[in-house]
């Protein structure tokens, strides 16, 4: 399964000593935008598969995690390059803005 769910306890070793950049999309499930590009951050999980983790951690299941980032709104998307934070949006970003933003990582 290329997208990868993340919680309190798994943020650390999916996402901070991973050696590929991530992008994590921090959303909830009641949150309307954060509905809408879910099938992109999909999508865009499959398309860079083994170049590029793509991870979603539902704030309610991480609240923690989304406090350490200062997550204050959903969806907020953070590109994390060696364990630090390289790239941050808040909204829902077309697939393009997102490929853009990917590919200035790779």
């Amino acid at each position: 399964m290329p997208l990868v769910h993340l919680n309190d306890s798994n943020f650390k070793q999916e996402v901070l000593s991973e050696r590929l950049p991530v992008l994590v999309d921090f959303s909830a499930v009641w949150c309307g935008p954060c509905k809408a590009i879910a099938p992109i951050i999909e999508e865009l999980a499959k398309e860079y598969e083994g170049r590029f983790k793509i991870c979603k951690l539902d704030v309610d299941n991480g609240e923690n995690t989304a406090t350490n980032y200062g997550v204050m709104s959903v969806p907020t998307l953070m590109i994390f390059k060696d364990g630090k934070v390289v790239e941050q949006a808040v909204g829902a970003l077309s697939k393009q803005q997102l490929k853009k933003k990917i590919e200035a990582h790779l």
